[in-house]
């Protein structure tokens, strides 16, 4: 199997198509468990399919899709931020006044 992945990975890059990390058999799996949470599917079920004795070790995909959104948004959010720092809104008497006094 990793041999058929590796010609296939050498025929990409050399049309100019580099994933910049190793492809393995590995790496479909992973993907494979990635796109079982994205489509809702209950993580026992998800667990039966890969072949994992605990849950929690399932709940990795769980969480490695939390993740990965919040780079997503991180890197396309990175140009619309502020570049300014702001100063502390908790150092000034008046605001922290007012909020106290709701």
């Amino acid at each position: 199997m990793s041999h058929i992945i590796s010609n296939y990975v050498d025929s990409a890059k050399d049309a100019g198509l580099d994933v910049g990390f190793p492809i393995t058999p590995h790496v479909f799996r992973h993907n494979k468990a990635v796109h079982m949470v994205h489509a809702g599917i209950n993580l026992i079920y998800i667990r039966d399919f890969l072949g994992h004795v605990d849950c929690s070790t399932t709940e990795i995909y769980a969480r490695i899709d939390t993740e990965q959104k919040r780079k997503a948004i991180e890197a396309a959010c990175k140009y619309i931020t502020p570049k300014q720092e702001y100063q502390d809104w908790t150092a000034d008497q008046d605001i922290m006044a007012f909020l106290k006094s709701l």
